[in-house]
């Protein structure tokens, strides 16, 4: 039998070796979750370190991220060879493996980036319902494992963190296990400076299986961690434990959070557990019994190869992991952009039409919707996925945004699943911290929101976002659409869907856009960002550049200006961080040399990137109001009157100097 109790020391003593080599860190976690995480990996997780991205490991998120070394040693003990005992020396150092918070590297066995707390568990419970969901496709010959989370006071404090307690227990995600830190002490000092409900029983209500036990004796965690995995419900261990257990100094303590640490700290340690062995080094016998993870978890990988070598949905599967999009995509691209309907129809009708007509052929698209069934209108033909049927391609998030944006997060980095995400832009800032960690780790999440401008209409100014769609434009690795009709709408679901290192955000008209691009469907234009969708009859006078339904009013604005001779071209601009990536010849021949007019129901703040000195910009200077939609538009002057009138007095005074 292995010495748990060892093994849980080396993780304690990694801890703290690393910490003390690089000058700062958080080792209230590790010492105090030493045992748990000790027993999780000698008995229960399966993982095999030789394999890092095998797809039916379990997954293990460190919600409490700032506890990061636990999750290192962990992973440095289990033979992960890319956690070596020189990646623990550059502990929180430029391009380490080990930095201060978890950032994904799945080759390492780091699954995700958790970053905020609360944001982590989110994630888990999107990777148990992946993992779900998977399983009820293709079986447990090829999918049957669970997702572990470290959780701390913090991510159950989060309002996120009661978002993700209610739905996973609604869907009985039965092989997710929260496994608390119930330490009770944050930051600030105990936990009763601000919190004095119960929260086990906040479980309990939502439907989870919960055991309460000492987190430092290692026989109630082996028992309670078998029967987590033995119960249909989502489980959480409440581990009573003390904070920076070890150190005699700190532990139990505020201070025991992340307060500096000493060599003499490290001594008494030492003196306290019997632990005498120099930094960095751990025992041949104790590495011994870590290495019975990699044994264990090993054999599990050959058995799984063997068996999924003779399942006829394991190539199907393969793609799936891999990322890849099926055979024949390329056509079926076309398809969906000669689909387009060529009638006026809200962008976001047109996205729910796109959508629906990948439900067959890319079934790994999998809809998340926040309680907005009908206005958004991208469940249509597809099930709901359910505590009783995981094969749905929809799941009702409810009232739960925060939650569902990290889900996508969790889904997309479990693999084998494409997330789409669905609700309103004036939504999205409940999702911004999770859409922020999926530009962050690359993630390839779709988020359609619907109800873009002031389109919106009477329902008021509230939920009319003027401002997000700069705010997400100034996001890294965030590609934001704003497409003008439901040819460039498919043209975006396309781009999004062949992007494989980042997310995507469609932002969707609620009113009817008018179809600009008639027949032009031979090729997917919105790939470069931006192209002129009409050009100039003779030398450009004037540039119009607009997005999502101005573009429609540039066009008729256009056919007023040529009619009086002013020679105009049309831009469209679905997504502005294509273009930018386009080369200078390029952006220059669309933009051209002409007075240019930036459109768009929106702030103009960011269009300075694509307007000069003298310049217009129509647009929104301020929140909306409520009204119907063009009777918005026509108060806040976003009509082709205005465009027209705009234009003639920049061409007027380029003539005149």
């Amino acid at each position: 039998m292995p010495d748990i109790q060892q093994m849980a020391n080396a993780i304690r003593f990694l801890a703290i070796d690393a910490i003390l080599n690089a000058g700062e860190g958080h080792q209230g976690v590790p010492l105090g979750m030493a045992e748990i995480a000790a027993v999780l990996c000698a008995n229960h997780l399966k993982a095999d370190p030789a394999d890092p991205l095998w797809p039916d490991r379990d997954r293990v998120v460190l919600s409490n991220g700032h506890g990061s070394m636990l999750l290192y040693a962990l992973l440095h003990l289990a033979g992960y060879e890319a956690v070596s005992t020189e990646a623990l020396k550059t502990f929180r150092r430029l391009g380490s493996v080990c930095a201060g918070h978890p950032e994904i590297e799945q080759h390492a066995g780091v699954e995700i980036t958790t970053g905020l707390l609360g944001q982590g568990i989110a994630c888990a419970v999107g990777m148990a319902l992946a993992e779900a969901r998977l399983a009820a496709e293709f079986g447990p010959v090829l999918v049957d494992h669970r997702t572990w989370a470290f959780v701390g006071d913090g991510c159950l404090q989060e309002g996120v963190g009661q978002e993700a307690i209610s739905l996973a227990g609604h869907l009985r995600l039965g092989k997710l296990t929260f496994l608390w830190d119930d330490n009770h002490i944050t930051d600030d000092g105990d936990t009763l400076l601000s919190i004095s409900e119960d929260v086990p029983a906040r479980f309990r209500a939502a439907g989870w299986h919960v055991e309460c036990l000492d987190g430092h004796d290692i026989a109630a965690i082996d028992t309670a961690l078998a029967a987590a995995t033995a119960d249909p419900r989502p489980s959480l261990l409440a581990c009573r434990t003390t904070i920076a257990r070890g150190l005699p100094r700190l532990q139990g303590r505020r201070g025991g959070h992340s307060a500096p640490i000493t060599p003499a700290d490290r001594a008494e340690a030492a003196a306290l557990t019997g632990w005498q062995h120099p930094a960095f080094d751990v025992p041949a016998a104790v590495r011994a019994d870590w290495g019975r993870l990699a044994e264990r978890g090993g054999a599990a990988r050959r058995a799984w190869t063997a068996r999924q070598a003779a399942d006829p949905g394991a190539a199907d599967f393969a793609r799936r992991v891999a990322g890849r999009l099926p055979a024949g995509w390329a056509g079926l691209a076309t398809e969906l952009r000669q689909a387009a309907t060529a009638e006026p129809r809200p962008t976001i009708a047109a996205s729910g039409d796109v959508c629906d007509a990948l439900a067959g052929p890319l079934p790994e698209t999998l809809v998340l919707c926040a309680d907005l069934e009908a206005p958004t209108n991208h469940k249509r033909g597809r099930a709901a996925f359910t505590a009783q049927d995981r094969a749905g391609g929809y799941v009702h998030c409810g009232v739960r945004e925060h939650l569902m944006g990290a889900m996508a997060c969790g889904i997309a980095a479990h693999g084998g699943l494409r997330p789409v995400n669905v609700t309103y832009l004036a939504f999205a800032d409940y999702e911004r911290p999770a859409m922020r960690m999926a530009a962050l780790m690359g993630l390839p999440a779709l988020f359609v929101f619907s109800h873009d401008s002031i389109g919106v209409g009477s329902n008021g100014p509230t939920h009319q976002p003027v401002e997000i769609l700069a705010s997400f434009r100034a996001m890294p690795n965030m590609a934001v659409f704003r497409p003008a009709d439901a040819v460039e709408t498919a043209e975006a679901w396309e781009i999004a869907l062949e992007t494989g290192d980042g997310p995507s955000l469609l932002a969707l008209s609620r009113q009817d856009a008018m179809p600009v691009r008639g027949a032009d469907r031979a090729e997917n234009r919105s790939r470069r960002g931006a192209y002129v969708l009409a050009e100039a009859r003779g030398n450009r006078a004037l540039t119009l550049l607009a997005t999502g339904t101005e573009v429609a009013l540039a066009m008729a604005a256009r056919d007023a200006l040529e009619a009086e001779g002013i020679a105009t071209a049309v831009v469209s601009m679905p997504c502005w961080e294509l273009f930018e990536a386009q080369d200078d010849g390029y952006r220059a021949a669309v933009l051209g040399e002409a007075p240019r007019i930036g459109i768009e129901a929106a702030m103009q703040f960011g269009w300075e990137r694509w307007l000069r000195p003298g310049d217009r910009f129509i647009g929104m200077t301020g929140f909306g109001a409520s009204d119907r939609a063009e009777a918005l538009y026509a108060h806040f002057g976003i009509t082709a009157e205005r465009i027209v009138e705009a234009g003639r007095a920049l061409v007027a005074g380029a003539v005149s100097r």
